[in-house]
């Protein structure tokens, strides 16, 4: 696919001076393909002023930070590296960073993450006497990372981790859908924005999830992702205009790129847009909704 943005992409505040890209990079863009590939990827990334990049252990068993950790090593000092754990006690978030920065062939990440926070009991485990939070304190103080943060797709458990615990920014999805429809992400928003946490955004691009039987035309989302241009564009600028630094897109590389079409040109949407946004997705069944 040819480049089509022409300027650098916009960057905003993530905490104190640092800036980043408002589109960042996943790191499941470079699964599935050559390190040659992944390659060409992050150095098209670069060229585009992406300066934030997205990875996890958990991302097809390690592939993705062994692709991406390989691609960024020219360019790793003048980057923003995050990675995450799924390990809620504190030995096995240990391991697992230590695995992590090998495998990315760094010696620290910029931020490192709770992963896909989900339930109280994972909450109460992580910030537990051994729990992953004492691991992610004192790997700070020892340079092997700079700010913690974590993901989430549960409302409630988002709302204890910002509540207990000082994070310096929260991963969670933020998509027209889920808010319209189903309540969902305004409220760790404004969560966040009130304990002086930056906001990244999951899922901007994602549409419903797949209906039983429904052939998976993208096999790297769990989801069904928006593919028509217009509504595309529509709801990433949704999701820009909300109050974050940055949105990572889905992890297909043509969806990827769309993405960073549209941010390069990004403007808020205008009220006729939203209304007609608003219009088109109203019968939807949003991938979130908030539990009565």
């Amino acid at each position: 696919m040819a480049m089509t943005a022409t300027v650098p992409l916009p960057r905003r505040i993530y905490k104190n001076t640092e800036e980043l890209s408002i589109i960042g990079f996943g790191g499941i863009v470079v699964c599935s393909v050559s390190q040659k590939e992944a390659d060409r990827y992050v150095a098209e990334a670069i060229d585009l002023g992406i300066n934030y990049f997205d990875v996890a252990p958990s991302y097809f068993e390690g592939e993705a930070e062994l692709k991406l950790g390989n691609a960024l090593r020219p360019w790793r000092k003048g980057v923003f590296l995050a990675c995450k754990t799924t390990r809620r006690d504190g030995a096995g978030a240990r391991q697992e960073l230590e695995t992590s920065l090998k495998r990315a062939h760094t010696d620290h990440f910029d931020l490192y993450q709770f992963h896909a926070v989900t339930t109280m009991d994972e909450v109460a485990q992580i910030l537990g006497p051994g729990g992953a939070a004492e691991t992610f304190i004192k790997a700070k103080e020892q340079g092997l990372l700079r700010y913690i943060g974590f993901s989430a797709h549960s409302v409630e458990a988002a709302q204890a981790l910002l509540d207990q615990f000082p994070v310096d920014s929260v991963l969670f999805p933020l998509n027209v859908v889920s808010i319209k429809n189903g309540n969902f992400g305004l409220q760790i928003l404004e969560k966040a924005k009130e304990k002086g946490a930056a906001r990244l955004a999951l899922k901007a691009m994602a549409l419903t999830p797949w209906e039983a039987g429904e052939t998976h035309t993208y096999s790297k989302t769990w989801y069904k992702p928006i593919d028509n241009p217009d509504l595309q564009d529509k709801a990433l600028r949704y999701t820009l205009g909300l109050d974050i630094t940055a949105a990572i897109p889905p992890g297909h590389y043509e969806l990827y790129r769309r993405a960073v079409d549209i941010a390069a040109r990004y403007q808020p949407l205008s009220p006729e847009e939203l209304a007609d946004l608003e219009q088109r997705i109203q019968s939807l069944t949003p991938l979130f909704p908030v539990k009565e």
